[in-house]
């Protein structure tokens, strides 16, 4: 008797353990790269949010996000994201007195794997005085025929 009852209890201990080992967080971001394209220094910062999805089944959580220069600041959602449901990672990058290309790469840390996930921003700053001149810049004509 104490043999079947050895028996049945690691049985329901095998399919606790199966069923534990099942349940996990996964996750998509709705996007992988966001361009602003062209934006003025003279408006100050631009922001974007990434849309997290926990794909998986547990809650995802959102340990840090970190960003590749203190020009990018992250936000992100600080509590578990339960399965099907959404939370953000926000990046807001200063593009004030920072003229020319970019391209930003932010880390996302989570609960399902040890490495980090990857998205980038990316766009041009240029300044309206700069714009401004080009435009107005005659054209020369030549007279010599």
């Amino acid at each position: 008797m104490k043999r079947i009852g050895f028996l049945i209890a690691g049985v329901i201990f095998g399919f606790t353990l199966t069923f534990a080992q099942e349940k996990a967080a996964g996750f998509s971001v709705s996007e992988a790269v966001h361009d602003f394209g062209t934006i003025y220094q003279e408006d100050g910062n631009v922001s974007f949010e990434f849309t997290v999805t926990n794909t998986g089944n547990a809650p995802l959580e959102l340990t840090r996000v970190t960003a590749t220069c203190g020009c990018t600041t992250p936000d992100w959602t600080k509590t578990p994201i339960e399965p099907g449901q959404t939370g953000f990672v926000k990046v807001t990058y200063a593009a004030k007195g920072r003229p020319g290309k970019f391209e930003k790469t932010i880390s996302i840390y989570t609960n399902v794997q040890d490495a980090p996930f990857t998205v980038k921003i990316r766009g041009e700053v240029l300044s309206k005085n700069t714009v401004d001149m080009k435009v107005k810049q005659p054209e020369l004509i030549s007279l010599d025929r």
